[in-house]
């Protein structure tokens, strides 16, 4: 629903407010008025291309701006996901705008927030419907097109059942092109994958091994230091021929040891001293055998610095340190492994990929015989609306062409008009004039059940060369839609003007530059604007009865 819409310096337009309520709403006013530029300002903010000469002479810009109430779940829809990143928390309504520079370009701007014109076209399709001699596309749309049918053969079931298996088709597909690209670059890289894992099993590294070897390596190189420094350590604690420091701290207990008797201190000296020739004696011993123990093998050193240079060559080979070339290894077994039963898996995945295909061309199936069981009574309905409203001779058709499956099945509907005997029957956009195209939006949209589309539906035009019976019958059409969607309604007729929930006078105000003004219109006032669409005077009583009678 529209809840306000805001206009500055467009065209006649200096600045006006709009609040249209729920329900019927109409546009009055003369000729030249300007109430045409409300059905351009509607068009730009659903992402039309401004035309030439819309900035007013009030300004270097034109400014458009409305606010929307929003359907539950209404940013559900996968393509509004840009816009809907833009919405600030705290956000209920939607407020969309769209602003014309003198250089000709436009900015499109959603909660003030930039946003490209399709973002507002993708937000119009599902908050609009525009139907005047300016604005044909979205009752042209395939899209909206098969909307309508859909709307009238009641699919919503197998849309959503349609809409399932499709999502399953793609994420089916997904994973089947993303197992076949990364079989594809194993496949590719399946040489080095093996000479790394080779290279690693070759290598044998047990946990702790390289760090262990270099630890040996370093004593092996150094190890008659090492025995040449244990021997003469222990020949200084304790020689083969003299006394060694293990005999002089022994002897130096004994001397020490009698004066202890005298003064205790020294008695725990005697006594550490003792206790130190026992250590030095010990050391001694376990130096001598470390000596002792040391077996000469020329190969050992050898074959250690062979398997430090082995773990070397795989460092520098794939430039990485050895427990990372390690993990490198175990990942390319691992795909190796993968490679070897990616025939298999992908056998698996195109299967339920197929089976998935298959499960949405027989959604669409199911869809298309719904639509194609509906197509002639539906284009017979839209005829019986038409008649009521003044084209009584025109001929409806609804055509399904076939198109590849996609998310709303595999139908292309093009809706048809024959407006006149013996004319061609055509496109709905391109054989019906402006007038014609309000009123088959009408009957369309009164055929498809008022439910279907949009829930903002601008009419301009509507009651072009039409009055009388015809009127009373629009009138009728448009009370109905209006049950179920916002209206706006441009007319000339006091019929409909009559039946509206809320009228608006669009006058041009005098002035130099001439402006537009729009007002809401109650009481008096709204009796004496449908006495004037009467062709009465001012004070024809006789125009004011009929209009109040109207009013009913």
């Amino acid at each position: 629903m529209l809840l306000r819409l805001h206009i500055e310096n467009l065209a006649l337009i200096e600045r006006a407010d709009l609040e249209p309520a729920a329900g019927l709403n109409v546009l009055t006013g003369e000729t030249g008025a300007g109430k045409t530029m409300l059905a351009e300002a509607i068009g730009l903010l659903a992402g039309a291309q401004p035309a030439a000469g819309l900035i007013g002479p009030h300004g270097d810009e034109a400014y458009v701006e409305a606010e929307f109430e929003l359907p539950e779940g209404f940013f559900e829809a996968p393509e509004l996901e840009a816009v809907a990143g833009l919405r600030p928390g705290g956000e209920d309504t939607l407020v969309v705008a769209r602003r014309l520079l003198a250089s000709g370009r436009s900015r499109a701007l959603v909660w003030g927030r930039t946003c490209a014109r399709s973002d507002l076209e993708a937000l119009g399709e599902r908050l609009l419907e525009v139907s005047s001699q300016h604005e044909a596309r979205r009752l042209a749309q395939p899209a909206r097109q098969l909307e309508l049918l859909d709307g009238y053969a009641e699919t919503d079931a197998l849309m959503a059942a349609m809409a399932e298996a499709w999502r399953e088709r793609r994420a089916a597909e997904a994973a089947l092109e993303a197992a076949r690209a990364e079989a594809a670059e194993s496949a590719r890289h399946r040489l080095d994958l093996a000479d790394l894992v080779e290279r690693a099993d070759a290598a044998a590294v047990e946990p702790g091994e390289p760090a262990a070897l270099r630890a040996e390596s370093v004593r092996l190189r150094h190890l008659d230091d090492l025995v040449a420094a244990a021997a003469a350590a222990a020949e200084l604690l304790n020689p083969a021929e003299g006394e060694g420091a293990q005999a002089l701290a022994a002897r130096a207990a004994e001397v020490v040891a009698p004066a202890g008797e005298y003064e205790p201190g020294l008695a725990a000296t005697a006594a550490e001293l003792r206790d130190a020739a026992a250590r030095l004696q010990d050391a001694a011993v376990e130096l001598r055998g470390f000596v002792e123990g040391v077996e000469a093998d020329p190969g050992r050193l050898e074959h250690v610095e062979a398997r430090l240079e082995t773990f070397a060559g795989l460092e520098r080979r794939y430039a990485a340190p050895l427990d990372r070339v390690l993990a490198m290894a175990a990942d390319a077994r691992a795909a190796l492994e993968r490679l070897e039963g990616s025939e298999a898996e992908l056998d698996r995945l195109a299967a339920a990929a197929e089976a998935a295909s298959e499960r949405a061309r027989a959604a669409a199936a199911r869809l298309t015989k719904a639509r194609t069981a509906a197509a002639a009574t539906f284009a017979r309905a839209v005829e019986s609306e038409l008649a009521d409203l003044g084209m009584a001779d025109a001929r409806f058709g609804v055509r399904i062409e076939p198109v590849d499956v996609g998310a709303r099945g595999a139908d292309r509907v093009v809706l048809e008009l024959a407006a006149n005997p013996g004319q061609p029957a055509g496109p709905v956009a391109d054989t019906a004039s402006g007038g014609e195209l309000s009123r088959i939006a009408l009957a369309i949209r009164v055929a498809a059940r008022t439910h279907s589309g949009p829930g903002v539906l601008l009419l301009d035009e509507v009651d072009a060369g039409i009055g009388g019976r015809t009127a009373r019958a629009v009138a009728g059409k448009l009370q109905q839609v209006a049950e179920g969607a916002q209206v706006l309604v441009i007319t000339h007729l006091p019929q409909i003007a009559g039946v509206a929930d809320a009228h608006f006078r669009v006058e041009k105000l005098p002035g130099d530059p001439t402006s537009t003004a729009i007002v809401r219109l109650d009481g008096p006032g709204l009796v004496d604007e449908l006495a004037r669409m009467l062709g009465g005077e001012e004070g024809d009583e006789a125009a004011r009865r009929h209009a109040e009678a109207l009013r009913g």
